[in-house]
């Protein structure tokens, strides 16, 4: 029962379709819950007009920072809403320790064109030289850098283990190699 009351980052599924008017991070968020979803910017066409959107990157994807007692009433209320379970595990909603979510938002928010990866996205290759960033909003961070081909973009590897990794573009004056 004292888990139930910790409060916590829990990795929940949203079952709306892409073009639901009321996804539940909006839901959420009314509900004064914080809530993390990753973002993306994309073209879209409404009454005629073409418009720039800011819409979920992985639609199904959202991370909530609350406790089960407060989350447990909104999940049974709403079908569509659903926590994501430990594969192997009975009952156990999937959790992100804050210092690795507050770690990842930070990377995120100083990014303007952040590039999210599935884990089976990244290839050994992408990610094969250890920096140290030095200086600027991200000082201090440690990962790896992400090269990819024809890209002028330095760009570090920020990831919450198992379930999705950021590409966060940095300065190459402040990278400094392992």
């Amino acid at each position: 029962m004292d888990s139930e009351k910790q409060v916590r980052w829990f990795v929940m599924r949203d079952l709306k379709r892409a073009n639901a008017k009321h996804p539940a991070y909006k839901l959420l968020i009314e509900r004064n819950l914080q809530v993390f979803t990753p973002m993306k910017w994309r073209l879209t066409v409404e009454k005629g007009k073409r418009v720039r959107k800011e819409v979920p990157c992985i639609q199904d994807l959202l991370f909530v920072h609350d406790n089960r007692l407060n989350l447990d009433p909104i999940v049974e209320k709403f079908p569509t809403l659903q926590y994501r379970w430990v594969p192997n595990a009975y009952r156990c909603p999937m959790t992100v320790p804050d210092t690795d979510m507050e770690r990842f938002i930070h990377a995120v928010s100083s990014s303007e064109s952040p590039k999210y990866y599935l884990p089976e996205e990244i290839t050994p290759q992408m990610h094969n030289r250890s920096i140290r960033i030095i200086g600027g909003p991200l000082d201090g961070y440690e990962g790896t850098l992400i090269t990819t081909r024809g890209s002028r973009v330095k760009r570090l590897l920020v990831e919450l283990p198992n379930l999705l990794a950021v590409g966060v573009e940095v300065n190459p004056d402040y990278i400094q190699l392992v």
